[in-house]
């Protein structure tokens, strides 16, 4: 018989492929007086039919200048959670060189799992520094090393402020800002101050502010600047717009007080405390160190059929001829809410009304594109964009701009509009700023846009995402410099400022 041979199969485990580990980097600020500011999340993915692998260092690396800003760090493993939270701290650090390694003992199973980065800054962080931080690979139990693909995301975050935290002298919610820039240099940023909760009045509420002398790096204690009185919880005043005159050197601030229920809900026709909501100003000639008790111009400037006038929160402006112009809000007899101004041309002494610019909009800002054109960026409630129209006779007829309720993405939120003269790579230029939640509804994505053409189109690539996360949407911008702009917005119940140069917003 001839011989046979035969051959013997031996069993393999299979190997898997497929793993990987990637990062990205949300589009947030990193916030001073903030613990946890989540700054580079990594993804970590092991394939089905592979083992788990015990991952015991990270190896990451710092800018310089965040060296002398970051108190901290800290690694935080999240699990199958996407989402950042604090509930399993891995590890924290005070790094002292720009690359170093973070010891870990994370059992990455099949699937994807998640390591995010926090950041705590000192004190004496510069809000002109930014914060960039590259996970840059991972090492296994066995020493196996695994790079860390980047996705392109903004790695470098700039710092910024958390100008009024919840919680701050014991107030629930700070909320509605306005800012605005003196002759000195000085920031003045005004807010509601809601004691007890986030809502809206009638309600425990004041008007606060607070003064920065170094270009908002650091901020003077909070000062309250309008208080109607006891008893608070059905006296109260928000809603706050703040303009500086540079003719006078006086800071005005506008505000609606509700004497009981005479916020939007409860107020009617008629022009006492007692019948409507309070068209209220105070004013300070000293750059913001003392202010004037709060007086009402509500019988100079509504119309007694209506339900409700008051200010459009934020910022006013003074114009070329140095008429004073608050934009406003009024409720018609019908209820029909409609954006508009009011002005003086006396220096404050006596104040005027327009009429509506356009229906069913509220919440506006207001420009002066060219002499004696003025330019109303209004909140409109049918939601999807803003509404936009100009007046050449202070607001006593209106025409609808073309860019109307298309251009300028909104979820019904209030937004920020001002003409600052600027530095651009083209020289000197007057430039027109919005901030808004970007979107057509859902407040989140507080962005930075440019138009360089007075308001004519708002390019694309002039656009600058501050924060992605979802917040309570409203903003207010002033010129700090020629080549630097402050944006000042509200997080959740909370308020943050930032420093922004312009060459960032226009490319």
């Amino acid at each position: 018989m001839g011989s046979t041979s035969c051959t013997r199969t031996v069993a393999t485990t299979p190997v898997a492929t497929g793993i990987s580990i990637s990062s990205t980097a949300p589009a947030v600020p990193v916030l001073k007086r903030v613990e946890h500011n989540p700054m580079l999340r990594l993804t970590l993915y092991v394939p089905a039919g592979a083992e788990s692998i015990n991952f015991q260092s990270i190896k990451a690396r710092l800018n310089s200048t965040a060296l002398q800003d970051v108190e901290k760090l800290d690694v935080y493993f999240t699990g199958t959670e996407p989402l950042f939270h604090t509930s399993n701290l891995v590890k924290s650090i005070r790094p002292t060189s720009e690359e170093f390694e973070v010891p870990l003992d994370i059992p990455a199973k099949p699937g994807k799992q998640y390591l995010w980065f926090s950041a705590t800054l000192k004190e004496s962080a510069s809000l002109d520094n930014k914060v960039e931080l590259r996970a840059t690979q991972l090492t296994d139990a066995a020493g196996k090393v695994y790079q860390v693909a980047e996705d392109g995301s903004a790695y470098a975050k700039r710092i910024g402020i958390a100008l009024r935290k919840a919680g701050d002298d014991g107030v629930d919610t700070y909320r509605i800002p306005g800012i605005a820039t003196t002759d000195k240099g000085t920031l003045i940023a005004v807010y509601d101050i809601r004691y007890d909760n986030s809502r809206d009045l009638p309600g425990n509420i004041d008007v606060g502010m607070s003064r920065s002398t170094d270009g908002g790096q650091t901020w003077e204690p909070m000062k309250i600047i309008m208080d109607m009185g006891v008893p608070h919880e059905n006296n109260g005043i928000g809603d706050p717009a703040v303009l500086f005159d540079p003719a006078t050197g006086k800071i005005w601030v506008a505000a609606l007080w509700s004497k009981g229920n005479r916020s939007i809900a409860g107020s009617g026709p008629g022009l006492s405390p007692d019948e409507t909501g309070q068209f209220v100003l105070v004013s300070s000639d000293d750059d913001g160190k003392t202010w004037s008790e709060p007086y009402s111009i509500t019988e100079q400037i509504k119309n007694p059929d209506w339900r409700i006038y008051f200010n459009g929160p934020g910022n006013g402006i003074v114009m070329q001829n140095g008429t004073l112009v608050f934009p406003s809000q009024y409720w018609d007899e019908n209820g029909v809410p409609h954006s508009s101004i009011i002005y003086s041309q006396d220096k404050g002494k006596t104040w005027n009304s327009g009429i509506g610019a356009k229906a069913n909009t509220t919440e506006s800002q207001v420009v002066e594109t060219t002499p004696g054109t003025l330019m109303l960026n209004m909140r409109d409630n049918r939601g999807r964009f803003r509404s936009v129209a100009t007046t050449v006779d202070l607001g006593q007829t209106w025409v609808e701009h073309h860019t109307s309720y298309s251009a300028l993405p909104d979820p019904v939120c209030m937004g920020s509009f001002i003409k600052a003269g600027v530095s651009t790579k083209s020289g000197p230029q007057e430039v027109l700023f919005f901030s808004n939640p970007a979107t057509p509804s859902g407040r989140y994505n507080i962005t930075l846009k440019a138009s360089t053409d007075l308001g004519e189109t708002w390019p694309s690539g002039n656009e600058l995402l501050i924060d992605e996360r979802g917040t309570y949407g409203y903003s207010a911008l002033t010129r700090i410099d020629e080549n630097t702009l402050g944006l000042l917005y509200e997080g959740v119940k909370e308020l943050y400022f930032v420093r922004v140069p312009v060459q960032e917003v226009i490319k």
